[in-house]
């Protein structure tokens, strides 16, 4: 029975990496779509949204049913919850791959990033594609380190949404209010989607420690002064 149980919770951490995977993939493909104006790419990033819905739903599912018929306590109590939060941060990273999507669905056949922020926006998909590479292998790996570097690794992503502000800021602006809404509503995107892929590693901090990610690096900071 405690075999059947252990692989359960094992199961559930597959369908956390399996979605963090799906929703990498998806930001990916729909910076592409909005870049190259890509309808049809744009239409199946939208609509494969709906596999990380369903396994969001399945996993909540068997965790509350672990909850229930088990009712663990510990470290097996803290996984379980700890899996029920990032399948929530996982979900709606993949809502928030889906809104650029739907962006670039909006302005088809258009672009709705102007050429001189092609590289900025590329920029920031890529960076959101590797950080929620990583974030699944922290969930995979269960690496602490590599869990707490990602806070470092979203900086990059905070200087670029920075970046396109000034762009949008710039008295040389000449694309319209239309398209400064497009670029503010994608750089919230990506910076959102980044802090989300930085919060399911610090989730998985506290599932191997017991320790908010906040506290450990304080604690190093002290250390190291």
């Amino acid at each position: 029975m405690r075999d059947a149980y252990h692989e359960e919770l094992d199961s559930i951490g597959d369908g956390l990496v399996d979605m963090a995977r799906l929703v990498g993939s998806a930001i990916g493909r729909a910076t592409t779509a909005i870049l190259d104006a890509d309808l049809k790419l744009a239409e199946s990033v939208i609509a494969a949204d709906e596999k990380v819905d369903d396994l969001q739903r399945d996993l909540e599912g068997r965790a509350i049913a672990l909850l229930a018929r088990q009712q663990p306590v510990a470290t097996d109590l803290r996984i379980v919850v700890t899996s029920l939060r990032m399948s929530a941060d996982l979900e709606r990273s993949g809502d928030l791959a889906q809104h650029v999507a739907k962006l670039a669905r909006l302005r088809f056949p258009d672009s709705a990033v102007p050429h001189d922020l092609h590289a900025t926006i590329l920029e920031m998909g890529q960076l959101a594609q590797r950080l929620m590479a990583k974030a699944a292998e922290v969930i995979i790996t269960k690496d602490v380190d590599l869990a707490l570097q990602l806070e470092q690794d979203d900086d990059a992503m905070d200087l670029l949404h920075r970046t396109l502000f000034q762009h949008l800021m710039d008295d040389r602006w000449k694309h319209g209010i239309e398209t400064a809404v497009d670029v503010t509503l994608l750089g919230r995107y990506y910076e959102r989607f980044a802090d989300h892929a930085v919060s399911v590693a610090k989730r998985v901090v506290y599932l191997v420690t017991g320790e908010h990610a906040d506290e450990i690096s304080q604690q190093g900071d002290v250390e190291g002064a």
